[in-house]
């Protein structure tokens, strides 16, 4: 599939210190190749959650047009993440029973028995992000991974619900399209994050993955290579920052300052004598603020975040041998530069921890800055767009290619009388030209074209759909 080296996907990471466009594309190794990067002060977003609509869409328009210079293209949809102290998750089973049990099971039996999943009645004012299949049963058979081409009569599924305050979403939704911007599809952070910075190894081992942002700690486990468990804990790096201001008596941005780079996480490596002086406000005395006294009010609200974290790990209930999480922590997000804070996770948890970035998936000559954990979230959305896209392009090829076979001669014939006619509608035979015209085609059909061939969409874009029709009509 040579074109998907064409396809530019663009991931837009709402969080609530920054916002972070990143374009990018796949090479010919299958790596992502950052041809733009565009991050502005996020204003109008608190924990995760937009409460400025205005201030929110300014600074997407300033993040998205700063990776259109650097990247000298311009866009025109985007991927958006959803994360926010509103998003939860439940575990629930649901079975559906196949009319006719001598068929084998195919996708669409997988496809209805999650869309029975997402008719399931949520609090008011919750909707469902996403539905996520772990293991099946067939019959009687459990614990089946993929359950396409077997036999059965009753499908049943455990899933991993995660749910969202509509408007919350809603709101994430209004300013990406009043920035002038489609919305290309809608994604949960921490399963963004989990993309670029986790290998498949440690999935099927068992892994934590802490995305610790300014607003929010987000944390996704993996085991058997199936998400287990998300949660967003309305804690992080920002409010270290809001607890050294207060401790200090300065003003924020010094506070940021300091975190950044004399802040440490462990309390014992700072000595006694160590003092850092910080300029007085407008004329005044300078203030003189002792480093270990500045890891101490860091320490103190980083155990505070982690302990919420191993909570969550416990819920999961990581103790146990079938759930023991063998490749152990890792840490992205911009809270994973804080110093020695991988120790103090180990410290905490006792698990085996390291700094997650997402070089793993860019390109070899990537510049170092793209590769930080910041923007861990941004590739992870860049990964997904370009998934979905070669998706639909393989479920396009793959539909020309079965109807091209079943395809009668006097057909044929009919189409070759109507060649005449223009048609703006693409109705079922000016579709299904020979397969030459249908790579052409392919070549300017985009993830949305009403020309896609796929008569199904997958439960993630069916929902991408209704919240598009829900935009317009709630304008």
């Amino acid at each position: 599939m040579s074109m998907n080296q064409e396809y530019t996907a663009i991931g837009l990471d709402i969080g609530t210190t920054k916002i972070v466009a990143m374009i990018g594309k796949k090479n010919e190794y299958g790596k992502i190749e950052v041809l733009g990067i565009g991050k502005t002060k996020s204003l109008g977003v608190h924990r995760g959650v937009v409460n400025n609509i205005t201030q929110t869409i300014q600074s997407i328009q300033q993040a998205v047009q700063e990776a259109e210079e650097n990247a000298g293209i311009e866009v025109s949809e985007v991927t958006v993440g959803i994360a926010g102290q509103h998003i939860r998750s439940l575990q629930h089973s649901d079975y559906i029973t196949r009319d006719n049990a001598d068929e084998v099971i195919s996708e669409t039996d997988i496809e209805n028995l999650c869309d029975q999943v997402h008719k399931l009645v949520m609090l008011p004012g919750e909707e469902i992000i996403h539905v996520l299949p772990q293991e099946y049963k067939v019959d009687n058979q459990s614990e089946i991974i993929e359950p396409v081409g077997m036999y059965g009569g009753r499908l049943e599924a455990n899933f991993h619900v995660v749910v969202g305050q509509i408007s919350s979403i809603r709101n994430i939704g209004r300013c990406v399209t009043n920035s002038g911007l489609g919305l290309e599809g809608v994604n949960l952070e921490p399963l963004a994050s989990a993309k670029s910075v986790l290998n498949q190894e440690e999935k099927e081992a068992g892994v934590a993955l802490i995305d610790i942002g300014g607003g929010t700690t987000d944390l996704a486990i993996f085991k058997n290579g199936i998400i287990r468990h998300t949660a967003v804990i309305p804690f992080g790096g920002n409010v270290i920052t809001e607890d050294i201001k207060d401790g200090c008596s300065i003003i924020e941005k010094q506070a940021e300052l300091l975190k950044v780079k004399f802040g440490s996480a462990w309390p014992g490596e700072n000595k006694e004598n160590e003092i850092v002086s910080i300029p007085g406000l407008r004329g005044r005395e300078p203030k003189e603020i002792s480093l270990k006294n500045l890891s101490k009010i860091i320490h103190y609200r980083a155990v505070e975040i982690i302990e919420q974290v191993y909570m969550e790990l416990k819920k999961y209930g990581h103790e146990e041998q079938m759930k023991k999480l063998i490749a152990g922590i890792v840490i992205t997000g911009g809270g994973a530069q804080l110093k020695h804070i991988k120790q103090l996770v180990e410290y905490i948890t006792g698990m085996d921890t390291r700094i997650g970035y997402p070089n793993e998936h860019l390109a070899g000559d990537t510049d170092k800055e793209s590769a930080l954990p910041i923007y861990s979230t941004a590739v992870g959305l860049v990964m997904n767009s370009i998934e979905r896209y070669e998706q639909s392009l393989e479920k396009q090829q793959d539909e020309s290619g079965v109807e091209t076979e079943q395809k009668a001669q006097p057909e044929k014939e009919v189409q070759q009388e109507n060649t005449n006619e223009t048609t703006t509608e693409p109705s079922a035979t000016n579709q299904n030209v020979d397969t030459e015209d249908k790579t052409n085609q392919d070549d300017r059909t985009n993830i949305h074209s009403p020309s896609s061939t796929s008569p199904r969409k997958n439960f993630f874009e069916s929902f991408v759909e209704r919240f598009k029709d829900f935009l317009k009509n709630a304008e």
